[in-house]
């Protein structure tokens, strides 16, 4: 008989801790594998379709492995393109709906505050789980996951207390009542990454929701779990109607595809690469569907003279060590003033060297994994290139011995790097800076500008007036001073360039799932005849 996901999430959860604990004295094992043989096997998952959990068309599996040693704890159904019809329709369904889609916005507000509150009870389960799939630190997974409710909280808000307005247009003497208002797209269709999956799904699941839309999801096939573990919590507990969130497991080559370019799917929402977000964008464009795209980065953080030189350091090390360097908005060239760089390389390199990775699932734990295989290797070769092209490696660039699996980096220091090499112009998503030097404000502004990626920068200087001249003058979206990688639910997020279009969070955020309408109601009482001149 097979247990309620629920009891199966919350019971891998336990197992894991038991087996944490004893492993702290005694030498243990315990894997989560699809083995027949096992006495533990690996939790089947369904596709959450509707207001419940549902088998997909499909018989084939995708497994979700814990990077941290590779063992394979659950599988997900490779979804079909008939299962993101269906999801479709369901969200279609609920759109239209005396359940949500006729509710007032205070009444959906009620509910988006009731699934803020069951996010709060769920915070140290979601944690665990998501430490599970991408090798993410539990801590910081703990503090993300219990800031949930209050990015719900901040939306609810903001539905309860979004209004109108009107215009005072001239047409007709002034004789017309015009206004405006805003309406909800409809059915959302959302594709996520691995790195941070339910808070970069929670960037656009709370607008949707305060905004009125229903929503499919596709999260990234290593770590879908999360997302439909959130799925039954929502509806179960939470008190959001049949249909009105649905999870389609699978990849994106299909069940993405498929929602990306669905004819119901009223509006697309993507983070990720930008060479896949220019494929959606396009696919999108051409059902004139509009399209957030949250995607890549290669943001500068700049190092002044007069900075601060230990909380520069921090800052530094926050910006591309900090989630083992997989965030879109990582600080990963290092720009430094030549006055100062020996001593901050030499710092640098020195508190890199003491980094402690290990478990993720172990607070004392500073670095983690790398999600998966495929990006170890894309580190490597990043180092490797960085090398043949001229680079140093100061510390790091290799696989460290001793620990289980075959997911874990060094972080990674490079220096002599010019602004021109494969290093610093292209994406790794690893935990590899670039150091650069420079001479003067100009020049580094330049250097700093001189990508074709504009999501972030970060600015370390004790002269505030030189902090607003480079926030001013730098193309990014986001830009931090004295401070990196931190981000709120009331302040919008988003890049420039190549990295991406629109923002999310925020009024912005909102705004992206809604629609403008104009009305126009004569008050004259008259219409004149066209075809009469005079």
């Amino acid at each position: 008989m097979r247990l309620p996901y629920a009891e199966i999430s919350r019971g891998i959860i336990r197992s894991y801790r038991a087996y944490r604990d004893i492993s702290a004295t005694t030498p243990i094992t315990l894997c989560f594998v699809s083995n027949p043989a096992m006495s533990q096997p690996h939790t089947e998952y369904d596709l959450f379709l509707d207001g419940e959990f549902t088998a997909s068309e499909s018989d084939e599996r995708v497994e979700v492995a814990y990077p941290y040693d590779g063992t394979v704890w659950a599988t997900v159904p490779a979804g079909t393109r008939g299962d993101v019809d269906n999801a479709v329709a369901a969200a279609s369904a609920a759109f239209e709906s005396e359940e949500w889609g006729n509710l007032l916005p205070d009444q959906r507000a009620s509910i988006i505050e009731q699934v803020a509150d069951v996010l709060d009870d769920h915070a140290e389960e979601l944690a665990e789980l998501e430490t599970r799939q991408n090798g993410k630190l539990i801590r910081e997974m703990r503090g993300q996951m219990g800031s949930l409710g209050e990015w719900f909280r901040y939306f609810a808000a903001r539905c309860r207390t979004a209004e109108g307005r009107t215009i005072p247009v001239a047409n007709k003497d002034g004789q017309f009542h015009t206004y405006v208002t805003k309406e909800p797209y409809g059915v959302v269709g959302a594709v996520t990454p691995w790195n941070s999956p339910l808070l970069l799904t929670t960037f656009k699941l709370a607008p949707a929701l305060a905004a009125g839309c229903t929503f499919v999801h596709k999260p990234s096939s290593y770590t879908p779990v999360s997302a439909l573990r959130l799925a039954e919590i929502l509806h179960g507990e939470g008190g959001l109607p049949a249909g009105v969130y649905n999870v389609v497991t699978g990849s994106g080559g299909t069940t993405g595809d498929a929602l990306v370019s669905h004819e119901d799917v009223h509006k697309v929402a993507f983070t990720g690469s930008t060479d896949v977000g220019r494929s959606i964008g396009a696919r999108a464009g051409e059902s004139l569907v509009p399209v957030s795209l949250e995607l890549g980065g290669k943001s500068p953080n700049v190092v002044f003279p007069s900075a601060n030189l230990e909380n520069a350091i921090n800052g530094v090390i926050k910006g591309i060590f900090a989630a083992t360097g997989q965030t879109c908005l990582a600080g990963s060239r290092v720009f430094v003033h030549e006055a100062i760089a020996d001593e901050f390389i030499h710092r640098l390199t020195e508190r890199a060297s003491t980094v402690e990775l290990g478990d993720p699932m172990d607070p004392e734990t500073e670095m983690g994994p790398v999600a998966f295989r495929g990006q170890l290797e894309t580190n490597v070769s990043y180092v490797e290139a960085a090398e043949r092209e001229g680079a140093t490696v100061a510390y790091g660039g290799e696989q460290p011995e001793g620990l289980p699996g075959e997911c874990f980096f060094e972080p990674t220091v490079l220096t002599d790097v010019d602004n021109e090499m494969t290093v610093a112009q292209e994406e790794i998503f690893g935990p590899v800076a670039s150091v650069l030097t420079f001479e003067d404000e100009h020049e580094v502004l330049a250097l700093a500008n001189a990508s074709d990626f504009g999501l972030a920068a970060g600015v370390w200087t004790e002269d505030m007036r030189q902090a607003h001249r480079f926030a001013e003058q730098i193309d990014a979206g986001t830009v931090w001073v004295n401070e990196y990688r931190t981000l709120a639910y009331n302040a919008p997020f988003g890049g420039y360039k190549d990295s991406g279009l629109g923002r999310e969070l925020g009024a912005e955020g909102m705004d992206a799932y809604l629609q403008t309408k104009t009305v126009w109601v004569d008050r004259a009482g008259e219409v004149e005849d066209p075809f009469t001149l005079g």
